[in-house]
């Protein structure tokens, strides 16, 4: 017996979402690709510029979209299409919720930039404030499950999107260097695409060249 049961309404937000849900998953055939990435760089850069680990990701993530303009584009009516801006879509999650706001022209902005936007949008979202033109225009979505403790995790591709990469937590794991084991840091990144548009070769160019930018 399952006992008493609460019934719940879902308010607009979570209608949206589990209706777009259930149509991603129904039409977008997606592939998935997950890598590990050193992580001490990530970190040590992070502590230099006072910011935040997932500015450096977003901004790894906007430098390879220029050097992969499929991963920046999307599936439409048979065609490809790729965008001239890099405009990344930050997953934000909120206690009732999640959305995505967008921070427009990613690739031109500077670390401290990009951390004070994601901050500024992050505060917006979870006090409820957020419009929607801060969450219009997204080309590519980036998900930080970290703080969570999430190892892996993979994310949805967003219609009129053809890829979302999302990062899990960094661990502290030895690690193998000039032939002997160290203490250092990793973490685990998964990239999901659009196979319409994105094919494994392209993918796995793609999460190569951010994680080749997370570790320098």
């Amino acid at each position: 017996m399952r006992g008493h049961t609460t019934v719940q309404e879902p308010d607009r937000a979570g209608r949206a979402i589990a209706r777009r849900s259930a149509e991603i998953r129904a039409t977008i055939p997606d592939l998935e690709l997950s890598v590990d990435a050193h992580a001490d760089a990530l970190l040590e850069r992070a502590a230099q510029q006072g910011c935040a680990t997932a500015a450096v990701l977003i901004g790894a993530c906007a430098a390879a979209l220029r050097d992969f303009p499929r991963v920046n584009g999307a599936y439409r009516d048979g065609r490809y299409e790729m965008y001239s801006r890099v405009n990344v879509g930050v997953m934000i999650q909120t206690p009732q919720t999640q959305v995505v706001a967008t921070v427009l022209d990613a690739d031109t902005k500077s670390l401290s930039e990009l951390d004070a936007e994601v901050r500024h949008l992050e505060a917006r979202a979870r006090s409820g404030e957020l419009t929607p033109p801060e969450q219009a225009g997204a080309t590519f979505t980036f998900s930080d499950l970290g703080e969570y403790g999430i190892h892996r995790a993979s994310g949805l591709v967003i219609p009129s999107q053809a890829a979302s990469l999302t990062a899990g937590a960094v661990r502290a794991l030895p690690t193998l260097r000039d032939g002997a084991v160290v203490a250092g840091h990793q973490l685990t990144l998964t990239l999901t695409c659009d196979h319409r548009i994105v094919f494994g070769a392209q993918a796995a160019g793609f999460l190569r060249r951010v994680v080749e930018l997370v570790e320098m």
